[in-house]
């Protein structure tokens, strides 16, 4: 387990807490924007099922273009790719103010304002989640984490009450204007921060391998798979709250958006709550049962919430709620960081938002429709039966211990130097190691190799294969592919100091004196295309 710093410690260090401190004024303008988007829309249509899609026009864009702003994030300056984004959610929710101010929304203008503020945060999510590990040492990345989650619940816990308050009193327009307002001081603090800056010694992936570099990476780390599947189910299963919330303020209790605001507020003081306990809870319960108590927690909630209309019950079902929000989200998060080396965080925290938004968008659209055609008591009744099954996942997919895995960067390739005049685009490029293992280590050495295998098609490698000599049977040559010799080079730099035990091992059982030969090749092609192979042969005379 990795050392446990005091949960404020990330505050010491004035980038990440200036960075904070702006983000929580933005979260508050955000929160208010949301707060006016849902009310307004109950008042421009009675369905259920528009009034849900609120909260799915604004995680759907997370869950669809995650992969790119996530290959964005690894590939360019994140600073720059913050800046850019919030230069847009500020452009988005001032024209959006306008369009309210002069009476021209309509529920879908309306949807379509608030898909473009979901794009918006997808760009910049990767790129400020990825920032962390730059901002802060790797002892404190679990802290900022909870810290982040803990900031945004702070401002749940009074932003939407002061959203409903500013929506009672203003309007739906006078909450799109004071969240334009809140992007001003993030942006003044971005243009402040001056990032650590890598000497790129390698050319910029493009787009599209970046992003299928990032899908070979995440698909060979079970432990990743294991916290987007349920990542998915959590948010699938747990949004029927927070996108059915605005029906029960209005219908159930009766409420205006005060009332709204005031539930949504309890659901953000039990996230600060949540967030608060983290730490503790870590040092005393493995993760995955902080996610079965968080799955039991919601479903609990939700059971509540379909079976009774008081609002005290009410209450408390929320507050429960956003306690286990915010320790299952959190965690995810934390558990992708420090699974994660550097050079793919961006893509592996976008694939975990493309999971977990994708089950939130997907949620709210199915507890919306439900709610519509089968009244909202029932629909939570089946989300809490949902959830609960959720919980039972666990027993199949147990998540991961937050390990301390060292993903520094290893450091000890050094690029060869070649005797053929070669471009870093030249390829495809065929490696070749070779292995003299004794008859007594070939169980071991095999079992190291079915890891070596991961890590080298986890790292680039392609048509990986291991094969054995027929007439020295103790040689074993491993072989695999590049595109190019710039992607061979990429992939061993990318090899971490984890990766290093099994290395290490493996040149321990090598019996060919020294280390073992490696073999670096570049394909020609020489046999003729199918179709000159007919042309050059000669025709036989009749």
């Amino acid at each position: 387990m990795p050392d446990r710093r005091p949960f404020l410690a990330p505050l010491s260090n004035d980038t990440f807490r200036n960075i904070w401190l702006a983000s929580i004024v933005s979260n508050l303008g955000g929160l208010i924007q949301g707060v006016g988007a849902a009310w307004m829309m109950t008042s421009i249509t009675s369905s259920e099922n528009m009034v849900a899609l609120v909260q799915a026009s604004t995680t759907l864009p997370i869950m669809m273009f995650s992969l790119v702003a996530g290959a964005v994030a690894d590939n360019f300056d994140r600073k720059r790719v913050m800046l850019i984004a919030q230069a847009f959610l500020f452009s988005v929710s001032a024209l959006l103010a306008a369009a309210a101010y002069l009476g021209w929304i309509s529920p879908w203008l309306l949807l379509t304002f608030t898909f473009l503020l979901g794009c918006g945060t997808a760009l910049n999510n990767p790129a400020w989640q990825a920032s962390v590990g730059d901002m802060v040492p790797r002892d404190d990345v679990a802290g900022a984490v909870s810290l982040n989650s803990m900031g945004f619940n702070l401002t749940r816990s009074v932003g939407p009450a002061i959203g409903g308050a500013i929506v009672a009193i203003g309007g739906a327009a006078a909450a799109f204007l004071v969240n334009a307002a809140s992007y001003v001081a993030l942006v003044a603090v971005l243009l402040r921060w001056t990032p650590p800056r890598e000497a790129r010694t390698l050319p910029r992936e493009e787009i599209g391998q970046a992003i299928a570099a990032g899908l070979r990476y995440v698909s060979m780390s079970p432990n990743l798979l294991k916290v987007f599947t349920r990542g998915f189910v959590f948010g699938f299963s747990a949004v029927a709250i927070l996108a059915l919330l605005p029906v029960v303020a209005r219908n159930i209790i009766g409420g205006g958006p005060l009332t709204y605001g005031l539930m949504l507020g309890g659901f953000g003081l039990g996230a600060v709550a949540g967030a608060y306990f983290n730490t503790g809870l870590r040092e005393r319960m493995t993760s995955e049962t902080i996610v079965r108590c968080s799955f039991a927690g919601f479903a609990l909630s939700e059971a509540i919430m379909g079976a009774t209309g008081n609002i005290v019950l009410i209450g408390i079902a929320v507050v429960i709620a956003g306690g286990c929000w915010v320790m299952a989200l959190s965690l995810f998060n934390t558990i992708v960081q420090l699974s994660t080396p550097r050079w793919v965080v961006g893509r592996a925290l976008s694939f975990y938002q493309m999971a977990t938004f994708g089950g939130m968008a997907a949620g709210a659209w199915l507890w919306g429709s439900l709610a519509e055609n089968y009244g909202v008591g029932n629909s939570f009744s089946i989300a809490a039966i949902v959830t609960a099954g959720g919980l039972l996942i666990g027993f199949a997919l147990p998540m991961p211990l937050l390990a301390s895995l060292d993903l520094d960067p290893l450091n000890i390739f050094r690029e060869p130097e070649l005797q053929l005049d070669i471009l870093p685009r030249s390829g495809p490029i065929a490696i070749q190691v070779v292995y003299e293992i004794r008859d007594e280590d070939q169980t071991e050495f095999l079992d190291l190799m079915v890891e070596r295998r991961r890590i080298r098609i986890r790292d680039g490698a392609q048509a990986w294969a291991l094969m054995r000599d027929l007439q020295n049977p103790q040689r074993w040559t491993e072989t695999y592919h590049t595109p190019t010799w710039v992607d061979y080079v990429r992939h061993n730099i990318r090899r971490t100091k984890a990766d290093a035990e099994n290395l290490d091992r493996l040149r321990q059982l090598h019996q060919g004196g020294g280390l073992p030969d490696v073999h670096r090749m570049i394909e020609r092609q020489v046999i003729p295309p199918a179709g000159d192979v007919f042309h050059q042969m000669p025709i036989e005379p009749h």
